[in-house]
């Protein structure tokens, strides 16, 4: 009885929502992220802990950083083009990555047949009514996340995870080598996001391409 009221409420709430969608083409999201499981190093563990991650999305063309104690890392990807630029900064070392289609792809070809599945529970998030989904993916791995139907992103490419799911997600869990992190959003802007957030920097960067940057991970350079 009360599984079939909870699928009730949610019927309920999406068909809600649905006539309250709000599509935006410009964005700004900003994620907290707390590592809650793992057995790694601790220096990988506070590489995480305690970072932000910070989206920016204008049209076509989307923006994600990622800063810890420890390192930075920024993509820059055109939704239209299929390309992107990664910048990374760690122990003073910064390199420009530069990624083609093909190569962007490749890099995310694990999250291609993710499916969602909704758990029928619900709960409040950054004053949005949020859905728990269990995200299903390929090689039969799963995590959840809380999504909002009341935002919806004209720009689906910006996360590949999150390319298929029917709305924006505010908390999800990831798994990345040993750790276990949860991003929770903290700040949701509507604002216009200024051109040059996608401008890719002409200096201070040793550039390579997306196979010499593995190469190089490979040596441990």
């Amino acid at each position: 009885m009360k599984n079939k009221f909870s699928l009730m409420l949610l019927s309920c709430l999406v068909l809600i929502s649905a006539t309250a969608q709000k599509k935006v083409s410009e964005l700004t999201l900003v994620y907290n992220a707390k590592v809650t499981t793992g057995n790694a190093e601790p220096r990988m563990a506070d590489a995480f802990d305690g970072a932000t991650t910070t989206i920016y999305l204008k049209g076509n063309m989307s923006r994600s950083e990622m800063v810890s104690a420890l390192f930075s890392s920024t993509t820059i990807h055109d939704a239209n083009a299929g390309s992107a630029v990664v910048l990374r900064e760690v122990s003073g070392q910064k390199l420009l990555i530069r990624m083609k289609d093909e190569d962007w792809q490749k890099k995310n070809a694990k999250y291609n047949g993710m499916l969602f599945k909704n758990t029928g529970e619900i709960k409040e998030i950054a004053g949005y009514k949020c859905i728990k989904a269990t995200a299903i993916m390929s090689d039969g791995s799963a995590f959840f996340v809380y999504y909002t139907t009341e935002i919806i992103p004209d720009n689906k490419e910006y996360d590949y995870h999150f390319r298929n799911l029917n709305g924006l997600p505010l908390e999800y869990e990831l798994t990345q080598k040993n750790l276990t992190i949860r991003y929770t959003i903290s700040r949701i802007s509507m604002n216009p996001v200024p051109a040059s957030k996608f401008d890719i920097p002409t200096s201070g960067y040793r550039e390579m391409s997306y196979e010499e940057s593995k190469k190089t991970k490979a040596d441990g350079k």
